[in-house]
């Protein structure tokens, strides 16, 4: 994910600090659940917490909260960001918007290809074709600020816009694939709560707490209807206004989203590495690594993305479509293709919808985690010993 103002010295900090956090959390997520503590990780994952006053308590488990509540704060987020870089941003111009647009759908096409057809015969290992289609931009973007001033701005602005298209896509794919289960009553609701937000919008409130005490009333409705409940953040963040008040300095959506980036970096994000990158590795043998579903995950993170990004980019340069970001070159393009293979989060995140069975999660973490370290490193070689045009 990104954050307002990401491309200057400061924010490049804080989301390469963002992404240390994020590693040192999946680090110690795989350590305790490889250590005597194992079963007291999974258990606490399984541990139920009820929010409410009975008979209307919600109860579910620690990783459910994490995974259906805490997650949805995210793509509200990421919501914000995606309005924003759309009316204002790099996305707003056609010109400026063709190259990352281009390579983003190529960043999501070959994935999805390549895992589906390692995976053809297997029907049920085939809904997880979209998992290799996702990029983590807040791991990736804090491997490139690493690198500092040996990657030219536009490249940075480049990765930044192809991973807000990404997660457009994202979040499209999860509305589309993984609703099951439809309560047309809840969806109804939803959808009247999102009325709401949207006659605020019209009405030009620019007070943050109705559009928050709407969205939530949208994230209960859409967590009962079917619809995956972080699809909820999306709807409340795209109804909040991008023009403030006379009399003030920031509009309603600057302001949530300079207040929730450094939380969703450093709290939200991090909580859902460590309960969900946690697998136990006894009795993992090289043919279980070898297995389709994580070959398939790890081929098409790797290899899936720097190609589909990698020429598409190149495709659309080469025709005249699009421009090469200014001051960069092609070895610098493809280090940075590579780093869109950095799937983490998001294809953590849509593997568990994909594969709700515990059966399944072993296969899922090492398929992303392998795929995921593989990009960074090889990503972030390239980039290193890459000189600007």
């Amino acid at each position: 994910m990104t954050t307002s103002g990401a491309t200057g010295t400061n924010g490049l900090n804080r989301e390469a600090a963002a992404g240390l956090v994020l590693v040192a959390a999946a680090m110690f997520a795989l350590v305790v659940a490889n250590s005597p503590l194992q079963q007291s990780y999974f258990d606490l994952l399984e541990y139920p917490v009820s929010l409410g006053i009975a008979p209307l308590a919600l109860t579910k488990t620690i990783l459910h909260w994490v995974n259906d509540g805490l997650m949805a704060v995210f793509f509200f987020l990421v919501g914000l960001e995606i309005k924003r870089e759309l009316l204002t941003g790099a996305l707003s111009n056609a010109k400026s918007a063709t190259l990352p647009a281009v390579a983003a759908l190529g960043g999501m096409v070959v994935p999805a290809l390549i895992y589906t057809a390692i995976n053809w015969n297997d029907a049920d290992a085939l809904r997880g074709w979209a998992i290799p289609a996702a990029t983590d931009i807040a791991f990736a973007v804090g491997v490139l600020a690493l690198l500092g001033s040996r990657v030219p701005p536009a490249l940075k602005i480049f990765l930044l816009a192809l991973a807000i298209i990404d997660d457009l896509g994202a979040i499209i794919i999860i509305a589309i694939f993984y609703t099951s289960n439809l309560s047309i009553v809840a969806l109804g609701l939803a959808l009247a709560g999102i009325g709401v937000l949207a006659a605020l919008n019209r009405a030009n409130v620019v007070r943050i707490w109705p559009y928050i005490l709407a969205g939530l009333f949208v994230w209960l409705c859409v967590l009962k209807s079917g619809v995956h409940a972080t699809l909820a953040g999306v709807a409340t963040a795209l109804a909040v206004p991008i023009a403030g008040s006379a009399s003030e300095n920031e509009s309603p959506l600057e302001k949530l989203e300079h207040a929730l980036a450094p939380w969703v970096s450093f709290a939200i994000l991090p909580l859902f590495a460590f309960a969900n990158a946690g697998v136990s590795l006894g009795g993992v043998s090289l043919v279980q690594m070898l297995g389709p579903i994580p070959l398939g995950i790890g081929l098409g993170l790797f290899v899936g993305k720097t190609v589909g990004i990698y020429g598409f980019a190149a495709a659309a340069i080469r025709s005249g479509l699009a421009d090469m970001p200014a001051g960069s070159t092609r070895a610098q393009l493809f280090g940075t293709a590579i780093l869109g293979g950095i799937g983490f989060t998001m294809s953590l995140f849509i593997g568990t919808l994909a594969f709700p069975d515990p059966s399944s999660s072993a296969d899922l973490r090492i398929g992303v985690l392998a795929g995921s370290l593989v990009s960074a490193v090889t990503g972030y070689l390239i980039l290193s010993r890459s000189k600007s045009a």
